[in-house]
């Protein structure tokens, strides 16, 4: 099994993904509020950083927050729910959509089959 966590930026596509898990049968996501660290940092701050301020052209000022969704998934599940987030949000390599990245999981206990 594997976690598979999922950084936001383009909050308007939540419910699509969401509702995209399920018609694949994929369920029990958490969605919290999340931001990110330029965003706390500032953009003073920012400028004063070399890498943060080239990082700030970068970032989307339309979203000051991001959604945070994280699911722990079957092996073969996973592949499943990357296809549903890359058809409602488009391209992750672009600047402003968000961060996707699986973390093997273990032991599990306390999901529902």
């Amino acid at each position: 099994m594997q976690v598979l966590v999922l950084i936001l930026n383009k909050v308007d596509c939540l419910e699509d993904i969401l509702e995209g898990f399920i018609d694949v049968g994929i369920k029990g996501a958490t969605v919290i509020d999340s931001m990110g660290m330029a965003r706390v940092l500032g953009e003073d701050k920012l400028n004063n950083i070399p890498i943060f301020a080239s990082m700030r052209m970068i970032i989307n000022e339309s979203y000051p927050y991001n959604k945070t969704i994280f699911v722990v998934l079957k092996d073969e599940q996973v592949l499943l729910a990357i296809d549903v987030i890359k058809r409602k949000v488009g391209d992750l390599n672009k600047p402003g959509v968000g961060i996707l990245f699986t973390i093997p999981v273990n032991y599990v206990e306390g999901i529902a089959e």
